[in-house]
């Protein structure tokens, strides 16, 4: 009997009758195969689709368009469950129904508050997300997980004084709601945090009473749990962080052991719980990206030029970017279809949304995109449901 499997679990493959198998069929099933075929005996057990196997139910649910998730996960708390599961992804990512959509943090139209807008890969704004939990901060980290967005850590400023945070907080973005996750073990901002292997890192920063922290931490989404891992040499912060082929990487901001800005880059092994380091790192770094297997970086003594690093050799090229005008315009990036956005951080309507494609041909790599954010553009991330 074919299946494809999710995790733990067994898929009869969707083009199969499931109205031929028997109660025997869907027992033995659920006994040997792990299959999604419940119970129907149980007295808790209430189906997802009332008179189809709960499989094919998943299967349905998972081929809806991404916009109706939100009104969709509001039906039941059943379908509300499968739909914040890691299964729900997998599942849609199978039937080839994953689609990109853009999460800006922007300010509003007087630039004194922020919030998170969502677009989709044409550019259209398809709603603000709702206001998120707990005081608002600065210095914080953001990183995608499993379709989710993880908001860390950073600072308030309460009557002048600075207080650093542990919080974490998580937006689903199937069920457009906020939750909070469990606290990192030390408070901190302006720290450099990554997504590797399906594990959040976070990595120095400053502390509570400001000092430059070295502690390193690790959450686990099975767990709920962060772990302190081994700690870098020596302080770093103000710096970032990005995952290649199963290692972290941290370079940019400054080091207690350097003078000025440092470009000492810190590689941290998590098979062998240790951390190396390389000499050839960027500096005063104001915007980061992921694109492919390629780091891509503007620094602020440059705001006119890629920086492209390449893990493979440890090696840098340079790109020039195409806009004329002030040279102290910078840019925050975005990261759609493997193309590279760049937000100009000027709110003239002159200057227009840059989208870098490494993969095209030399000389047509560049062109402008009508995607733009409400206001101006603090942060912007990319989910996958």
């Amino acid at each position: 009997m074919p299946y494809f499997s999710v995790g733990k679990k067994r898929f009869i493959q969707p083009n199969m009758c499931f109205t031929n198998l028997t109660n025997q069929d869907k027992s033995t099933l659920s006994q040997n195969d792990n299959c999604l075929f419940p119970d129907a005996m149980s007295e808790d057990y209430s189906p997802i689709l009332p008179g189809l196997p709960d499989d094919v139910a998943e299967y349905c649910l998972a081929l809806v368009p991404r916009s109706n998730f939100p009104a969709m996960g509001a039906v039941c708390k059943r379908w509300r469950s499968f739909m914040g599961s890691k299964a729900f992804a997998t599942v849609r990512k199978l039937a080839g129904m994953l689609e990109e959509w853009l999460y800006f943090l922007t300010t509003d139209c007087e630039e004194k508050e922020s919030h998170w807008e969502v677009m989709d890969c044409l550019g259209r704004k398809c709603r603000s997300l709702p206001p998120m939990p707990g005081l608002e901060k600065a210095g914080f980290g953001v990183v995608v997980l499993n379709g989710k967005l993880l908001v860390m850590a950073g600072y308030s400023a309460i009557e002048g004084t600075t207080f650093a945070s542990a919080e974490v907080y998580q937006y689903d973005s199937c069920l457009n709601s906020w939750s909070r996750l469990s606290n990192m073990n030390v408070a901190r901002y302006d720290f450099a945090c990554a997504e590797v292997n399906g594990l959040v890192y976070a990595i120095g920063g400053h502390g509570e009473d400001g000092d430059s922290l070295s502690s390193a931490e690790m959450y686990d989404p099975e767990t709920d749990k962060w772990t302190l891992i081994e700690s870098l040499r020596r302080p770093r912060w103000g710096c970032f962080a990005c995952g290649f082929e199963g290692k972290l990487y941290v370079m940019g901001g400054r080091s207690s052991f350097t003078i000025g800005n440092s470009k000492f880059v810190d590689v941290y092994n998590p098979e062998r719980h240790s951390w190396c380091e390389i000499k050839n790192g960027c500096v005063m770094v104001t915007a980061h990206a992921v694109v492919g297997k390629k780091l891509f970086c503007i620094e602020w003594k440059n705001q006119r030029k890629l920086a492209i690093f390449s893990p493979e050799d440890n090696s840098w090229k340079m790109v020039p970017v195409p806009l004329t005008g002030s040279t102290s315009v910078g840019f925050r990036f975005g990261m759609l279809d493997e193309k590279l956005l760049l937000f100009p951080l000027v709110a003239e309507h002159s200057y227009q949304t840059l989208l870098y494609d490494p993969n095209a041909a030399l000389g047509s790599e560049w062109r402008t995109s009508d995607i733009k954010p409400s206001g101006l553009c603090l942060s912007c991330v990319t989910i996958k449901a």
